[in-house]
């Protein structure tokens, strides 16, 4: 086994960082009560792309049925619609209604803020470092842990 004070250290800075990452990244769509997975769904939509579910499920990685759930909820608050394609009758492409691109638009405000913020904090070089790790342990170990 590795260095013991590897471990501690590790379980040290997940107790007093890492759960708490989730919650500071998803605190300005909590005051309009929506999750992330939520507002990353109107985010895209306000992008412009023309999405049906299930090709939301498959750009996150994640079951249609999860994604019914995030949908549903959102339709529910007037945030999103879905309608008949006119070309094709099949497709049912969303949409956000007015309320739900004014929200994306608050919210996308607030996050460039708050991440500008970060980075002025963390500093440019320490920012682009902690994306590059970030994104290490995401090709490194969760896609393989998910493989094996």
């Amino acid at each position: 086994m590795g260095d013991p004070q590897l471990l501690d250290d590790y379980i040290r800075m997940y107790f007093e960082t890492f759960k708490n990452i989730d919650d500071l990244i998803n605190a300005p769509m909590k005051a309009d009560g929506l999750s992330f997975e939520q507002f990353f769904i109107m985010h895209d939509l306000a992008a412009g792309h023309q999405l049906a579910m299930t090709e939301i499920a498959q750009r996150r990685g994640v079951t249609r049925a999860a994604i019914s759930r995030q949908i549903k909820a959102l339709m529910a608050r007037g945030m999103i619609t879905q309608e008949r394609h006119v070309a094709d009758r099949r497709r049912l492409p969303l949409a956000l209604t007015a309320s739900g691109a004014a929200v994306v638009e608050r919210l996308d405000v607030t996050i460039a803020l708050r991440f500008e913020r970060w980075v002025t904090i963390l500093g440019e070089a320490d920012a682009r470092e902690l994306l590059r790790l970030l994104q290490k342990v995401g090709d490194k170990l969760m896609r393989s842990t998910s493989t094996s």
